[in-house]
């Protein structure tokens, strides 16, 4: 099957409580509650989460999507259970912080 990387990506940073590294990792990574969320929609193409290599409690996550319009409308769209996951989540993290959102050049 042919991966879709999508022309859009919002990428947010981490901080894992320290002790919450693998309920971090279950819930931001494929088979987690973000995943499970974003995957409804149609212009949703993945997530991936990566982890500092010098950090062990530090983590990216990199959420591609078809286009910006679509990301954005989904988020409007799904503001109520993006907001519910995100107060679970809270349990998980020490703090975060949005690094940006980005236009794919090449793939």
């Amino acid at each position: 099957m042919e991966e879709k990387n999508g022309n859009f990506v919002a990428v947010w940073e981490f901080w894992a409580r320290p002790g919450a590294e693998a309920e971090f990792e279950k819930e931001y990574g494929p088979e987690g509650a973000w995943v499970r969320l974003f995957s409804g929609d149609p212009a949703y193409r993945k997530t991936q989460l990566a982890r500092d290599g010098s950090e062990a409690r530090r983590y990216l996550t990199l959420d591609y999507w078809e286009t910006r319009s679509a990301y954005e409308g989904f988020r409007k769209l799904h503001a109520e259970e993006y907001l519910a996951i995100d107060r679970i989540c809270e349990g998980f993290t020490e703090r975060e912080a949005k690094i940006g959102e980005f236009d794919v050049v090449s793939s």
